[in-house]
């Protein structure tokens, strides 16, 4: 079974072991350029549930921004398997009531104490989904409590400067965050996170939607590669 040692990878496994199997001729070029850059979870859960409408546009933007060489699309990841520590940085979405298997909550409780950092969201602001990612949350770490985020925090000035998170039906909202042992590993947010806006075929519709949700997803990348 592989130690998850999620901050060690960003920089070790992706570039030296990336480099590595480029210099032995396994991988095309191409191949190459993917296993040299950070990519980013987007788990399967709960018999296959997964996220649909959480655009990935904030992965460029990012890049582009930090200088950091970052795959531009989502990496599907089943939250039951290894593959989920093959990556810091994970997003969590979707609709309607849910529960995890013992081996996912097994597994995202390690992944979370290891270094691994979880971005959370309902899709559309789905009520039922926000109550089951809470209940579940509890199971796996019952000793945790998600707190208000104060928009001095540092995740809100790494790459934009973000004042305050305004709403789509008007507002302002406070995102909520998870930590262990001093350290930050989730945000979420219960008004949707997943800029729906630029996620193609969808539209968040029937729910509340954060406007600078690119912006703010491009910060927590940012502050979670480096913290």
């Amino acid at each position: 079974m592989k130690t998850p040692r999620l901050r060690s990878l960003l920089i070790t496994s992706a570039m030296l072991c990336g480099a590595l199997v480029l210099n032995a001729g396994d991988l095309t070029p191409a191949q190459a350029q993917k296993a040299t850059s950070i990519r980013c979870n987007n788990l399967v859960y709960a018999n296959g549930q997964t996220s649909v409408c959480f655009a990935d546009k904030f992965l460029t933007t990012a890049a582009q921004k930090a200088g950091l060489k970052i795959t531009p699309s989502f990496t599907a990841a089943k939250l039951d398997t290894e593959a989920i520590f093959e990556s810091p940085f994970t997003v969590i979405s979707g609709e309607g009531t849910f529960r995890f298997s013992e081996k996912e909550r097994e597994n995202l409780r390690r992944y979370l104490l290891c270094g691994g950092f979880l971005l959370a969201s309902p899709g559309c602001s789905d009520s039922d989904w926000d109550t089951a990612f809470r209940n579940q949350l509890k199971a796996l770490i019952p000793e945790a409590q998600l707190t208000k985020l104060p928009m001095t925090h540092p995740v809100f000035s790494m790459m934009f400067k973000i004042p305050s998170l305004s709403l789509k039906r008007g507002g302002t909202t406070l995102v909520e965050g998870l930590e262990i042992n001093g350290r930050l590993v989730m945000i979420y947010s219960t008004e949707g996170l997943n800029d729906a806006y630029n996620a193609k075929g969808c539209c968040c519709c029937g729910g509340n939607q954060i406007r600078e949700s690119e912006q703010v997803n491009v910060n927590i990348l940012c502050y979670s590669l480096l913290h």
